[in-house]
C-alpha cells in the first residue's frame, strides 16, 4: 500500500502526519520548538535550525507509530507557519533568527514600499497591500538595520522550505507561500520582476517557486539518516499553512470556506478566479489547488489569546492538567460553558499581536471592554473565545461584499476541537459548521498534496472526494445568534473608537523599551 506523509512546520512545534489514500491516519508526532522569542512589544524570532530538529523528532515518532519503515513512504507534503524570513549565506548556514508571521516590527518599511510602489499599484502587482506580516518588509527591515547580515545573504526561504532545503538540498518553494511575501505576482502565478526591481531585490535570492503538487526534490541520504525517511522519496512543493489546511478540509470547490482556529485564526474561501479587495483588508493568494485562488483573512492572536490567558492566568489549570494528564484548554473553557451567550455585556479584542483583517494595523491594541463587578473569570474566558469569533467574523462581511458564496464553514485547527467554541463559532457566524473525520489540518492537506504530485490522487480535487469525510455538523441557533449580531455590531464599532488611543500607547511603549 501507498503511505503518504505530511510534515508542518507550526509556531509551536512541527506536525508530521502519515496517512493512506482513504484518508486514515495511521501514524503522527509532534516534535515541539522552543518559545518565540519576543525581545521587545511586536517583534517575534525563532531558530530555523530548531525547526529542523523539530522536524526529524515529529518524522521518526510518526513512522514509529504508524510501525512504517522510511521506503512505505511514497511522497513527503511540505506546510508551513507563512511569512517568515531565513537568510542563508553562500554556504548556506542561517545567518539570523527567523523574523516570524506575527512580527510586526517593520511598519516604516511597509510604509516605504506603499510610497515607492504606490498602493494601487501594490494590488495591481502583487494583488495585497503592504503589510507587516509579509515577507518583503521584513526583509527591508534587516536590510534598513543589519546591513551586514543582508549583505551576506544568498537565500531567502520561508519557513517550509528551510525545511525542505534541509531535506532534499534544493531552493523551491510553492505558489501559495510565495504570494505571502508581496514579492509574488500573485493573479500571473510567477515572481515580480516590476515589484524586486522597485525595492532593489536581487532576484537570485528567490528559490523557484512551483505549483504546490509539483515534485521539487528528493531525500538525501543525510536527511533520511536523520530523519528515518528511504534516500530518493519525492517531495512535492506543498502549500503554506493555511492552502495546506484549505487543501485538508477540502475546500476545493466554489462555496466552501473554512474557519482555521490555531495561533491565529483564518477565514479562507476558494475562488476561481483572482478576487481582490482594493482597500486590501484580505488577502489574495494562489491555492495550493493549481490554476485557483483564494482569498483569506486573518486575525493575529486566535488560539494565541486563549494560550496567553492559560500562560497569565491558568496556572493551577495546567498544574492540574499535568498532574492529571488532562487537557489545560478544556478546563478553561468548562469555566466558560456556565457564562450566558454574550459574556454579560462583556467584549474582548484579540489584537495581542496587532491585527491584520479588517484592520491592518500593527499597532491595534487588545482589551476587555464593559467590564463590571458583577463579571468572573469565566466572563473573561467565554469573551475570548466569543471575540475570536467575531473578529473571523469580520472576514465574513468582507466575504460578502465581494460577492464571495460561503454556503458552508469547515472548523479546524486547535482551537476547534473544543465543542464549546464550534458552537460558538456557528452562532456568531449565521452558518452551518462542520467538522471532518480527520483534524490534522494543514499536515493531512500536505499529505494529500504529495499523493497527488505522485500520481496515488489524479488531481488535487480527488484528493478531497477519496480522503475526506465530514464527522459534525453543527447550525446556529437563532435566538443565541440574534444575541451576538447585537453584540457583534458593537464590537465592529469598538476598535475604531480606540484606536488613536491605542497608537498612543504603542508609541509610549517603543519610548520605554530597551535598545536593541
Amino acid at each position: 500500500m501507498s503511505y503518504l506523509m505530511g510534515i508542518d512546520i507550526g509556531t509551536t512545534g512541527t506536525r508530521a502526519v502519515i496517512v493512506r489514500p482513504d484518508g486514515t491516519v495511521v501514524g503522527a508526532a509532534t516534535g515541539d520548538h522552543l518559545p518565540m522569542r519576543m525581545e521587545r512589544p511586536g517583534w517575534a524570532e525563532q531558530d530555523p535550525e530548531d525547526w529542523w530538529e523539530a522536524t526529524t523528532v515529529a518524522v521518526q515518532g510518526a513512522l514509529v507509530e504508524a510501525g512504517l519503515n522510511g521506503s512505505d513512504i511514497k511522497a513527503v507534503g511540505l506546510s508551513g507557519q507563512m511569512h517568515g524570513v531565513v537568510l542563508l549565506d553562500r554556504a548556506n548556514a542561517v545567518l539570523r533568527p527567523s523574523l516570524i508571521w506575527c512580527d510586526q516590527r517593520s511598519q516604516a518599511q511597509c510604509d516605504w514600499i506603499t510610497a515607492q510602489v504606490g498602493s494601487e499599484r501594490l494590488i495591481q502587482l502583487v494583488s495585497n497591500p503592504a503589510l507587516t506580516g509579509f515577507s518583503a518588509p521584513k526583509l527591508l527591515w534587516i536590510r534598513d538595520h543589519e546591513p551586514a547580515i543582508y549583505d551576506r545573504a544568498a537565500h531567502f526561504l520561508l519557513p517550509k522550505d528551510f525545511v525542505r532545503y534541509r531535506l532534499t538540498g534544493e531552493f523551491a518553494t510553492d505558489v501559495s507561500d510565495a504570494s505571502g511575501t508581496l514579492l509574488f505576482d500573485v493573479s500571473n502565478r510567477r515572481w515580480s520582476q516590476e515589484m524586486l526591481a522597485a525595492l532593489d531585490i536581487d532576484p537570485s535570492l528567490l528559490p523557484q517557486a512551483f505549483e504546490s503538487p509539483k515534485i521539487t526534490g528528493t531525500v538525501t541520504r543525510e536527511a533520511a539518516l536523520l530523519t528515518g525517511l528511504a534516500a530518493g522519496t519525492p517531495v512535492v512543493g506543498g502549500a503554506g499553512d493555511q492552502a495546506a489546511s484549505a487543501v485538508g478540509n477540502g475546500i476545493v470547490l466554489p462555496g466552501l470556506t473554512s474557519s482555521t482556529l490555531g495561533s491565529s485564526g483564518v477565514m479562507f474561501a476558494y475562488t476561481g478566479a483572482p478576487k481582490l479587495d482594493s482597500a486590501g483588508r484580505i488577502h489574495t493568494f494562489c491555492h495550493a489547488v493549481p490554476g485557483k485562488w483564494h482569498v483569506m483573512g486573518v486575525t493575529q492572536g486566535a488560539g494565541l489569546s486563549l494560550r496567553w490567558f492559560r500562560d497569565h492566568f491558568g496556572t493551577a489549570e495546567s498544574w492540574y492538567a499535568g498532574q492529571t494528564d488532562s487537557d489545560v484548554y478544556e478546563l478553561l473553557i468548562k469555566e466558560a460553558e456556565h457564562i450566558p451567550p454574550g459574556s454579560g455585556g462583556l467584549l474582548f479584542l484579540p489584537y495581542l499581536m496587532g491585527e491584520r483583517t479588517p484592520h491592518l494595523d500593527p499597532e491595534a491594541r487588545g482589551m476587555w471592554f464593559g467590564l463590571t463587578a458583577s463579571h468572573t473569570r469565566g466572563h473573561l474566558i467565554r469573551a475570548i473565545l466569543e471575540g475570536v469569533a467575531f473578529s473571523l467574523r469580520d472576514s465574513l462581511e468582507i466575504f460578502s461584499e465581494l460577492e464571495i458564496p460561503v454556503e458552508q464553514i469547515r472548523a479546524s485547527g486547535g482551537g476547534s476541537r473544543s465543542f464549546t467554541w464550534r458552537q460558538i463559532q456557528a452562532d456568531v457566524y449565521g452558518k452551518e459548521l462542520v467538522t471532518l473525520k480527520t483534524s490534522e489540518g494543514s499536515a493531512f492537506g500536505a499529505a494529500l498534496l504529495a499523493g497527488a504530485g505522485a500520481k496515488v490522487y489524479s488531481s488535487v480535487e480527488e484528493s478531497a472526494r477519496e480522503a475526506i469525510q465530514v464527522s459534525e455538523c453543527l447550525y446556529p441557533r437563532a435566538t443565541i445568534s440574534a444575541i451576538y449580531d447585537r453584540q457583534y455590531s458593537v464590537y465592529r464599532d469598538l476598535y475604531p473608537a480606540v484606536r488613536d488611543l491605542a497608537h498612543r500607547l504603542s508609541a509610549l511603549s517603543v519610548e520605554s523599551a530597551p535598545e536593541h
